[in-house]
């Protein structure tokens, strides 16, 4: 399908979050992430030449630490585009001030608003199983919340919690908190057709049915996944320490996509950077 088809012209793209619009776990050959943002980016790109973009997501962050790290920068840079993605870190913690979390986004949301052209907010995508349910009450508490939010501030929806497609455990890592490269993509081209621009595909097709794995299969992924992904995490909240702690954002400062002079079709190239819950 031609990218340049008719749609509203996006000239700059300012991302906003965590470590779900960092990029984990789109990993790269060269073990950086790219994700859905960046995805998006390069297509935005692809149809205006004088496109700048940033991302100013870092894993780990909770709301408050997204409002004051990263909502004032991106106020200040005016982009045609805004997405803002935030909330579940907190909600996904034992202990949650939901009221809280809902006024830091209203504050946020406030802030970006009336100094961007388009903001787009974002019900996040849940994957099925224990983790869902023990805290899916919660999530679409927060997910109604910003819905009216949305209503009141003009800002836009997509809706990934309600896509059945990203629910689906293989498209996510196995970490079991970050969607695949392919869930990343089914994210970028959602977001893309909620911009209004011809689709491309359809990003909330079902995956074909598979063979569920045996007993053995079953056991060996769970034991991975608590060595490597769980008791790291629970030795991160024991100690107070988050995966972001110390880093910086891939795209501090909205600037061109690709250096001047570059063959079209080359995507950001994000730090390289190591997948935690």
């Amino acid at each position: 399908m031609d990218r340049h088809a008719a749609g509203p012209r996006i000239t700059s793209f300012v991302a906003l979050g965590d470590s779900f619009t960092e990029g984990m776990s789109d990993a790269l050959p060269d073990g950086s992430y790219r994700g859905w943002a960046d995805l998006l980016a390069a297509r935005l790109a692809d149809r205006t030449p004088d496109f700048r973009y940033a991302n100013l997501a870092v894993r780990g962050k909770l709301i408050r630490q997204i409002a004051d790290e990263q909502v004032d920068a991106a106020a200040a840079m005016g982009a045609d585009l805004v997405t803002l993605v935030g909330g579940l870190n907190d909600v996904l913690r034992p202990r949650c001030d939901l009221n809280r979390v809902c006024a830091v986004l209203e504050e946020s949301v406030a802030k970006l608003a009336p100094a961007c052209g388009r903001l787009v907010l974002m019900r996040s995508p849940g994957r099925r199983g224990p983790v869902l349910e023990r805290y899916r009450s919660r999530m679409e508490e927060l997910f109604g919340f910003l819905d009216e939010l949305a209503g009141r501030h003009g800002a836009e929806v997509v809706d990934l919690y309600g896509a059945a497609s990203l629910s689906d455990p293989r498209l996510w890592a196995d970490d079991r908190l970050h969607l695949t490269a392919d869930g990343h993509h089914r994210v970028a081209e959602a977001v893309w057709q909620r911009l209004g621009l011809p689709a491309e595909s359809a990003w909330d097709t079902p995956l074909p049915p598979a063979a569920a794995p045996g007993w053995p299969d079953r056991a060996g992924a769970h034991l991975r996944f608590t060595r490597t992904h769980l008791l790291p995490w629970i030795g991160r909240r024991l100690t107070g320490r988050s995966s972001g702690d110390g880093r910086a954002p891939k795209r501090p400062e909205l600037g061109p996509l690709r250096p001047a002079g570059a063959a079209g079709g080359a995507g950001p190239t994000p730090l390289a950077c190591e997948d935690t819950p």
